[in-house]
C-alpha cells in the first residue's frame, strides 16, 4: 500500500505535450483519461550539479540523446555529452540514456541504459562508462547477462566500478577493463547489494551496497530470504498454460528475511559480518552509510515492532561496534532519510516526534548531546536544503493549515526559531529542489484550483530570477470549461475537526439534494486532503455526472497534524478510520442540506479499498453504495513491515487485527458493493479479494466483482485498462447511486 503513497519532487522545464480544450467544454471520460483538456506545462527531471550554479539535463539533437548544463544564475547553457560520444564504436549505434552519473572530478560519466523494471522501477539495465577528455566510451560487466547490473557507482576517486549482477556485488577497474565478483554466493535465496520485495517496497530500499571513504571497502547488505514465505502469482494469459511468478512475501506475524550488514575488500576476499546484537530476523537494518569521508558506518536498527531505532556506528577493520543514540516511541519510530553531518562530522542531524511533532535535531557524534533546531507546535514536512556555510536549514511546514506546504528556515546552532521563507499570499502547496548549496532553487506553487507556476528563485530572498513555466494559458484553459472548485471545509467526529474538500456538478441548484461519492484513502501512509493542483478531472467528471465528490482527513492519516493525530490509531487502524468517515459525512450535511443522506457513496484504493469495505460493513445504515479497488480485506494477508509498524503482529494484536479487517464484517453489508481487482498485484495480493469473496458467498450477500488479468496494483497495464476501469466505476455509480439532484 505504500507504494501508492510517495511523493518526488522535481526541477521543472518546460515541456507541452496535452491538446487545447474548446471553451465550455464538459469533460467526457476519455478526454480524462487521455489527458485532452487542458495544455500544463511540467517539465522533465533535471539534476543539480555538485557546484550548486548549474543543473544538468538531457536534450534531443537529431533524435539522439545529448546531455546538457544550464545556469541557474542567467540560463547559460553548456553541452556536457555530446551526442555524438553517445555512439558505440563497435556497432555504430547511439545508445539509450535512462540516467547518468558524474564522477566527483566530472571527468567520467556512468550511463544508465537498456533498463528492466523490477516491481516498482527500472533499476536494472546495462551500464557504459564515458571519459569525457578522451571521448572513450565502454560498457561495463561484458560477459554477464544483458540488463542485470544494477546500481552502479564510482568509487572516490573513480578508478573503479561496483555494481550489482544477479545477487553479487563485481567491482570493475576502469584501466583494465576488468571486472571480479567480491561476493559469491548470490542465488536465489541469498540477496547481495539489493533487497527482498519487502525492504524495497516498505523501507524504500533498492540500492544495497556503500563505498567505504577511502574507496578501498564495499559495506553491502545481505539478505536470505530462505525460510521466508514465498508467494504464487499465476499468470494465466499470456499463454495456453499457465506460468508462475515466485517470490518471497513474509505476511503480518510470518518469518521475514535474516538481514546483516558486512564489508569486504574491494579486491574481494572473505566478508567481515558487523555483530550487531539481535536475531536477524526479527530486527531490520533499514539504513546504513559512512559518515562522510571515513571508514565509519553510520547504522540504524529497528526491532520488529519497529517502535526503537538504535544507531550504531563501526569502523572498517576495528573491533569498535558501539550504540551511540536510541529513538523510541510507544506506537513506531519512522527510518531517518536524510542524516546530515555538521562542524566535520561532530554532529549530525536527526528527525524525532520525541516532543509530540516532527522535529529535526541536532545530535551530537557520540549521542550525547541532544538539540532541538525547529522547534514550535507544528510538523517539519519535508527537509528542502541544508547551507552549512550560511547555517541554515530549509524545510517546510504547514502550522496553520495542514492541507497545505511553505518554506521556512532554522539556524542550525539556534534556539529553534523558525522563520517563514515563502510568500504567504500564496495559497496553497510550495514545492522545492533546491541547490546543494542553497544559492537557488525551482519553486513550484499551485492550489487545488490554480495550475502550477514554476520558477528559478535566488534563496533566501525568493527573488525570482525568471519564470520556467506559468501555466497561464493552461489556466485559461481550465477556468473555460467553467468547472465547479475544490472547496475546503471542515467536519467534525465527536469532538475532533476533521479536513475536507468537496465538488459540486457544474449545474448544482442549492435547493435540490444530491448524492455524495467519498473518495477515502485513511491509512498512514497517504492523505487526500490536501490544496494542490493534482491534474486530474477524474473527480470533476463524477461531479458533472451529478454527485457532491468528497474527500474527508480521517485520524492517522500523513498530515502534519501532530503526532497524537497520526498515532492515535496504533493497534486500530481500520476501526477509527471508518467511525471518522461516517461521522465526518453526516456532520457535512448536517451543514448543507444539499447532501441527501439516502445517496451516500464511497470508494477508495488499496488502504482506501480496506476502509470502503469497513465503511460498507461497519455503517450500512450510512453508505449504500461502494467500490473498493485493490484493498486488503484482512489485515494477516498483508507484509510484516507496514502492518506490524501501525498494528504490531496478529499474535499480539488478534483483536486488534479482527477489528481493523473488513473481512470479518461481511455480514453488515447491505448495500450495492463492487469489488475490483488486479491478479497480477504482487502487493495486495488478489488472494485478499478471493478471500473476501468466499466469506460474501458464505453469507449470502450479492455483490458484484471485475477482476484485472495480470494487471498490477495499480491496474493500468495493457491495452484499454485503464479506460475500462474508470468507465466500470462510472457505469457502477450511476446504476446504483442514482446521480443528479432532487
Amino acid at each position: 500500500m505504500a507504494g501508492l503513497a510517495k511523493y518526488v519532487s522535481y526541477i521543472y522545464i518546460i515541456m507541452c505535450s496535452w491538446t487545447q480544450a474548446s471553451a465550455q467544454h464538459i469533460p467526457t471520460l476519455e478526454d480524462v483519461i487521455h489527458n485532452r483538456l487542458v495544455h500544463i506545462q511540467y517539465g522533465r527531471y533535471a539534476n543539480w550539479m555538485a557546484d550548486g550554479e548549474h543543473y544538468s539535463s538531457v536534450e534531443w539533437k537529431d533524435g539522439k540523446a545529448e546531455v546538457v548544463s544550464y545556469s541557474a544564475k542567467d540560463e547559460d547553457r553548456t553541452v556536457l555529452i555530446p551526442a555524438e560520444q553517445l555512439i558505440d564504436k563497435e556497432s555504430g549505434q547511439s545508445i539509450g540514456l535512462r540516467s547518468w552519473m558524474f564522477s566527483d572530478d566530472n571527468e567520467k560519466v556512468l550511463i544508465f541504459t537498456n533498463t528492466k523494471r523490477v516491481w516498482r522501477y527500472d533499476t536494472r539495465g546495462d551500464y557504459w562508462v564515458l571519459n569525457r577528455k578522451s571521448g572513450e566510451l565502454y560498457q561495463l560487466g561484458k560477459g554477464l547477462a544483458e540488463s542485470s547490473l544494477m546500481f552502479a557507482k564510482f568509487s572516490p576517486d573513480a578508478s573503479k566500478v561496483a555494481y550489482v549482477s544477479k545477487n553479487n556485488i563485481y567491482v570493475e577497474d576502469l584501466s583494465s577493463h576488468t571486472y571480479k565478483a567480491v561476493t559469491t554466493d548470490g542465488c536465489d535465496t541469498i540477496v547481495n547489494g539489493t533487497f527482498d520485495w519487502v525492504y524495497e517496497e516498505e523501507f524504500d530500499c533498492r540500492d544495497g551496497f556503500r563505498w567505504s571513504g577511502d574507496g578501498q571497502y564495499i559495506a553491502y547488505w545481505q539478505s536470505n530470504t530462505s525460510g521466508t514465505g514465498w508467494f504464487d502469482i499465476i499468470n494465466n494469459v499470456d499463454s495456453i498454460y499457465p506460468t508462475i511468478n515466485q517470490f518471497p512475501y513474509p505476511k503480518a506475524g510470518t518469518t521475514n528475511s535474516g538481514v546483516r550488514i558486512g564489508y569486504v575488500s574491494a579486491e574481494g576476499g572473505q566478508t567481515t559480518w558487523l555483530p550487531i546484537p539481535g536475531d536477524e530476523r526479527n530486527n531490520y537494518l533499514p539504513r546504513m552509510e559512512f559518515v562522510p569521508g571515513t571508514n565509519k558506518l553510520f547504522i540504524q536498527q529497528m526491532n520488529r515492532a519497529q517502535n526503537t531505532n538504535k544507531v550504531w556506528t563501526a569502523t572498517i577493520g576495528k573491533d569498535d561496534l558501539q550504540n551511540i543514540f536510541e529513538d523510541t516511541d510507544p506506537a513506531w519510530v519512522e527510518t531517518n532519510n536524510n542524516v546530515k553531518w555538521l562542524k566535520g562530522n561532530k554532529f549530525f542531524t536527526w528527525t524525532s516526534e520525541r516532543d509530540g511533532w516532527r522535529h529535526l535535531y541536532r545530535i551530537s557524534a557520540d549521542g550525547k548531546q541532544i538539540s532541538l533546531i525547529t522547534k514550535g507546535n507544528f510538523d517539519m514536512i519535508h527537509q528542502v536544503g541544508l547551507d552549512e556555510k550560511s547555517g541554515y536549514v530549509y524545510f517546510t511546514a504547514s502550522p496553520d493549515n495542514a492541507t497545505q506546504r511553505y518554506l521556512y528556515r532554522a539556524k542550525l546552532f539556534g534556539n529553534g526559531k523558525c522563520e517563514l521563507v515563502s510568500d504567504s499570499t500564496q495559497k496553497g502547496q510550495h514545492f522545492y529542489n533546491m541547490s546543494p548549496t542553497c544559492t537557488w532553487t525551482v519553486h513550484t506553487f499551485s492550489n487545488a484550483n490554480t495550475l502550477p507556476t514554476i520558477e528559478m528563485l535566488s534563496v533566501p530572498s525568493g527573488k525570482v530570477i525568471r519564470t520556467i513555466a506559468d501555466n497561464s494559458e493552461g489556466q485559461k484553459e481550465w477556468d473555460a470549461l467553467g468547472l465547479q472548485p475544490k472547496e475546503f471545509v471542515k467536519v467534525t467526529s465527536g469532538e475532533l475537526m476533521l479536513d475536507a474538500w468537496m465538488i459540486k456538478p457544474v449545474d448544482f441548484d442549492p435547493s435540490k439534494k444530491y448524492p455524495v461519492i467519498i473518495d477515502v484513502y485513511g491509512e498512514p501512509a497517504n492523505s487526500t486532503v490536501q490544496d494542490v493542483w493534482t491534474g486530474s478531472l477524474w473527480h470533476q467528471y463524477l461531479a458533472n455526472l451529478g454527485y457532491i465528490v468528497v474527500s474527508i482527513e480521517n485520524r492517522g492519516a500523513a498530515a502534519p497534524r501532530g503526532r497524537e493525530w497520526r498515532k492515535c490509531i496504533y493497534g486500530e487502524v481500520g476501526t477509527f478510520a471508518s467511525e471518522d468517515q461516517a461521522n465526518g459525512i453526516l456532520d457535512l450535511a448536517r451543514q448543507y442540506p444539499f447532501i441527501d443522506t439516502e445517496r451516500i457513496g464511497i470508494t477508495g484504493w488499496s488502504g482506501g479499498g480496506s476502509q470502503t469495505l469497513n465503511c460498507m460493513f461497519r455503517y450500512p445504515d450510512v453508505f449504500k453504495t461502494g467500490i473498493a479497488v485493490a484493498f486488503v480485506s484482512d489485515q494477516k494477508l498483508y507484509d510484516t513491515i507496514y502492518q506490524e509498524r501501525y498494528m504490531n503482529t496478529p499474535q499480539n494484536n488478534p483483536e486488534g487485527y479482527r477489528k481493523g479487517s473488513p473481512i470479518h464484517y461481511v455480514e453488515g453489508l447491505k448495500g450495492n458493493l463492487l469489488l475490483i481487482h488486479g491478479t497480477g498485484d504482487d502487493n495486495v495480493h488478489y488472494q485478499s479479494c478471493e478471500m473476501l469473496v468466499n466469506e460474501l458467498v458464505k453469507a449470502g450477500k450479492i455483490f458484484y466483482q471485475v477482476s484485472y488479468p495480470m494487471r498490477t496494483h495499480s491496474i493500468s497495464e495493457r491495452p484499454g485498462t485503464i479506460l475500462h476501469l474508470r468507465k466500470t466505476m462510472a457505469d457502477f455509480w450511476q446504476k446504483y447511486l442514482p446521480a443528479g439532484g432532487r
